[in-house]
């Protein structure tokens, strides 16, 4: 049998791979797009689609500010079904030594040029009406939003590389890499010029040796409750949780979406490997909501699920070529030197 040839086959369809998908299709090379389960199912289902700037590091602030940008100026064109909402981020500060990581947060976003506005406890109350008496203030990030991730995954990207003619082999497992292209499960093949990982925390068992850990979450939704909440809420103290590489943590995180429901998160577990809900890490992590939000006791959960996301130890994403000599060596590939300007995508690289 002869084995379908193309451009470039991208292993994965989650929110990455179908991006990659169109950015390839776009540059009018021939896509095929290898998904094991479903579009969208993976480490998209399991993410917040918390579109934020970050500030761990120079590499994080551009990249995420960049994709702010990008998504911000998509706002205008993305279908309803997609849930996009410009809600803004209010960064919780519980105590004064918080404060200063405000205050230190704001300097560092205005030298940038992203607006941002310290809240001291009143003008708090005053945003989130239903955040607990006592907080010291916060820090508002007005340009950030929210998307559907599984939706975006589909509607946007993939649907567009299709409309270029990318093909999508859906529920196809990968099982091996033969320098030529893909090895499917059933010993069928794919070849292909650039083969791009994009499996997530799955992507270490088709290119071993790299520096990849599943990072297990759970997430719940609530029924819906309009205007009782107006932005997205992080506790400061999730910065030093979601640090932790080894350690199992929780932290108050939450978002309002577009239905009027809460979506509450967050919760990090490595070393797990089954999906299924754990009870005492879900109670964790909602008496740790309700410790910010009391009021959210009286409301009504609608699913609670859990998903795997890819952890790099520098919480950086791997992107770039890989070097035949080692597995660990990537690098970024661009075009252009500043990053408000667009990316674009050579014929031989991947991303």
């Amino acid at each position: 049998m002869t084995s379908p040839s193309y451009d470039v086959a991208i292993i994965g369809g989650g929110i990455v791979g179908a991006a990659c998908a169109a950015e390839c299709a776009d540059a009018g090379l021939s896509v095929a797009v290898i998904e094991a389960v479903m579009i969208g199912g993976g480490a998209t289902a399991a993410g917040m689609g918390h579109v934020v700037v970050m500030d761990d590091s120079e590499a994080q602030f551009a990249l995420t500010r960049y994709s702010q940008i990008l998504w911000n100026a998509l706002a205008p064109e993305l279908p309803r079904k997609l849930e996009y909402e410009a809600s803004g981020t209010i960064w919780v500060a519980a105590n004064d030594d918080e404060m200063s990581e405000v205050r230190r947060k704001e300097k560092f976003y205005r030298a940038h040029a992203v607006p941002a506005a310290v809240l001291d406890a009143r003008a708090l109350a005053e945003a989130e009406p239903n955040l607990r008496p006592g907080l010291t203030g916060g820090l508002l990030v007005p340009c950030d939003s929210v998307i559907y991730p599984p939706r975006a995954a589909m509607a946007i990207f993939l649907n567009r590389a299709r409309a270029r003619g990318a093909q999508v082999y859906l529920g196809r497992f990968v099982t091996g890499l033969p320098g030529d292209g893909v090895r499917l499960r059933d010993e069928s093949r794919i070849t292909a010029g650039i083969v791009v990982n994009a499996a997530g925390s799955w992507s270490p068992a088709l290119t071993p040796g790299l520096s990849v850990q599943k990072r297990k979450g759970h997430l719940v939704i609530t029924d819906r409750y309009p205007n009782f909440l107006r932005h997205q809420l992080i506790e400061l103290g999730y910065l030093k949780s979601a640090h932790a590489l080894t350690a199992d943590s929780v932290a108050f995180n939450i978002q309002p979406r577009k239905t009027g429901q809460l979506l509450i998160g967050s919760s990090r577990q490595y070393g797990v490997e089954t999906s299924t809900v754990d009870a005492p890490v879900l109670k964790q992590m909602l008496q740790r909501a309700l410790q910010y939000m009391p009021g959210l006791k009286g409301l009504s959960a609608l699913r609670a699920w859990t998903g795997f996301r890819a952890a790099t130890p520098d919480k950086l994403p791997l992107i770039g070529p890989l070097s035949p000599r080692s597995t660990a060596n990537f690098i970024w590939r661009r075009d252009t030197k500043d990053w408000g300007s667009p990316l674009r995508l050579a014929p031989r690289s991947c991303l």
